[in-house]
């Protein structure tokens, strides 16, 4: 479930001249039992809209006054958000003849045309109160006071985003709670200028506009949204945007080096503007200093279960979970022991809105008996990282609704993808060229396209404590062997390298120097362009003496790599 709650305003959307209908309360009902949560934002003053409608009681929350008050129906508890009118305001109104009148927690209102009274009143004194109106009706409260703020305080209550939220409206109060919703709906009655900003718009009027769409939400849920309007852009194909949806879940693969973890950096930056809620899993410490988030663990400590929890229940929070400390085989078992937890808190909040699970055939590998117990049965806002589509479990793989594949062979990820998930593969699959890559959505059964993919603003130091003090596998290694294989010294990472490159003796290591073995490990296997350029200068400077390349090199490697990863942060 994506849509958790349903924000309605009341007069003119949810009811008819003050009163909600049988048909409507029954509609609440329906939607109350089915898991979600109500939530009703309204311009009344509390007393008022008890008196109205004696079901408040079905709601989670109620956002009166026009947001300047919370009130929570279960508990009877009262809190308002934003100061008192002063008494001697309200006074100089009552004496300048305005009326109707009424002071509530906050508000004052009135109705039409005393607008023009109001706001000579309270440039005189001098006040820094904002007028909104409804429909005939003029509300006074303190700036920067609206339904949209007031909402937001009890969704933090309630610790939901905005995101998972539907609001529904029909007056100009309505545009700003509206506009802070996941989707935005008018009633068939609303006002064109709150049809004309909504996502949706009802065939029904009030109430039976909000029993229209309740009988939508339950059985689409998020697919009431045109795709545009709650995505992300992705990139673009033939002058379209292509988007994903934050309930897709999505496999991104390709060789070594391509550009997926760029592109999962990109994306990230997305989630931030958008402020949706993501969380990386980051097996191999490649999402270091990544901007918007908080690291969890590091080379020398594992991330725990109970922290990442914990930082998630806070909405505003994007996290990273460093597994660098954790060995290749415990990072399944760390990652099967944190997803039951990590269901749970999605079902009850639909966060984080975003999953990035890197190494994705680590931490969901196809060998695991148990991976089906410890899936959810869908992967909502999941994107799978890989190099080897074909080593992460099938059932995972049955889940994915859009493939992103990079590279020269990205023809073989489609393949793979296909042959572990049974389905016919796409004919005439195109390479892509330059900065394009291929995307399909296997589901929709639409033809495989190249998008050109959007492309990070951050520069991330990314690798560095993995290259500096993980584990290399035996492919990504260094090996010291010498002119006549007389030796097999592995280096597993920088750190090792640095001490094992110290210890040998210089026709060891002027071999390897003269060979360009280095410069070719730094720019194929460490993947660092500058580290590898200003080794190839040591390495054909015939001038140096084995002592001085040695340092050189070193010199090198430390000044990106060692000092940074063992220095205290901050």
């Amino acid at each position: 479930m994506y849509f958790i709650a349903l924000a309605t305003d009341y007069d003119g959307t949810l009811a008819h001249d003050g009163v909600v209908s049988k048909k409507t309360l029954a509609a609440l009902e329906r939607f109350k039992k089915s898991g979600h949560k109500l939530l009703l934002v309204t311009g009344r003053e509390l007393p008022d809209l008890k008196r109205v409608f004696p079901d408040i009681g079905m709601f989670d929350k109620v956002v009166a006054e026009n947001g300047a008050l919370i009130y929570t129906p279960a508990s009877e508890e009262e809190r308002a958000i934003s100061p008192s009118p002063e008494p001697k305001f309200v006074a100089r109104l009552k004496k300048q003849g305005v009326k109707p009148l009424s002071a509530g927690r906050s508000i004052v209102a009135t109705w039409e045309p005393h607008q023009a009274t109001v706001l000579e009143v309270i440039k005189k004194m001098g006040l820094e109160l904002e007028i909104i109106f409804n429909k005939g009706a003029v509300m006074i409260l303190p700036s920067g006071v609206n339904k949209a703020t007031g909402l937001a305080a009890a969704l933090e209550d309630l610790h939901l985003s905005p995101h998972n939220v539907v609001g529904i409206g029909d007056a100009e109060n309505d545009h700003a709670f509206l506009q802070a919703c996941g989707c935005s709906v008018a009633v068939d009655n609303a006002i064109p200028a709150v049809k004309g900003t909504a996502n949706l718009v009802t065939r029904g009027a009030r109430g039976k506009g909000v029993e229209e769409l309740i009988a939508k939400l339950i059985e689409r849920d998020h697919g009431i949204v045109p795709k545009r309007h709650d995505g992300i852009v992705l990139g673009s194909s033939g002058g379209d945007d292509i988007y994903l949806s934050p309930t897709e879940s999505v496999l991104i693969a390709g060789s070594s080096g391509i550009g997926k973890s760029t592109l999962a950096t990109a994306l990230t930056e997305r989630f931030v503007e958008s402020r949706f809620q993501f969380c990386v899993f980051d097996p191999e410490g490649d999402y270091d200093g990544l901007e918007g988030a908080v690291r969890l663990g590091d080379g020398s400590s594992a991330p725990t279960k109970a922290q990442v929890l914990d930082l998630m229940a806070k909405a505003d929070s994007n996290i990273v979970v460093n597994g660098l400390a954790l060995r290749v085989d415990e990072r399944p078992d760390f990652f099967a022991d944190l997803l039951p937890g990590l269901g749970s808190f999605r079902r009850r909040t639909a966060r984080p809105h975003w999953l990035v699970i890197d190494e994705a055939h680590h931490l969901l590998p196809k060998r695991r008996d148990d991976t089906r117990s410890v899936l959810s049965l869908e992967l909502p806002g999941t994107i799978l990282i890989t190099v080897h589509p074909e080593a992460i479990s099938t059932d995972a793989l049955r889940l994915v609704t859009a493939v992103i594949a990079l590279g020269p062979k990205a023809k073989d990820v489609v393949k793979a993808f296909c042959h572990e998930t049974g389905i016919e593969p796409p004919k005439n699959i195109p390479t892509p060229k330059g900065d394009r890559v291929l995307f399909w959505r296997p589901q929709a059964r639409k033809k495989l396209t190249t998008v050109k993919v959007i492309e990070p603003r951050q520069s991330l130091k990314r690798h560095s404590r993995k290259y500096a003090e993980g584990q290399l596998d035996e492919t990504g290694s260094f090996y010291f062997r010498g002119p006549d294989d007389a030796m097999n010294l592995r280096a597993h990472n920088l750190m090792i390298f640095a001490q094992m490159a110290e210890g040998i003796d210089d026709k060891t290591w002027e071999f390897h120097l003269r060979a360009g073995d280095y410069s070719k490990w730094f720019r194929q296997q460490i993947r660092d362009k500058d580290l590898a350029r200003e080794t190839t200068e040591a390495e054909k400077d015939r001038k140096l003496s084995a002592e001085e390349s040695r340092k050189r090199v070193l010199d090198a490697v430390r000044r990106r790599y060692t000092a940074p990863a063992t220095a205290p942060e901050e």
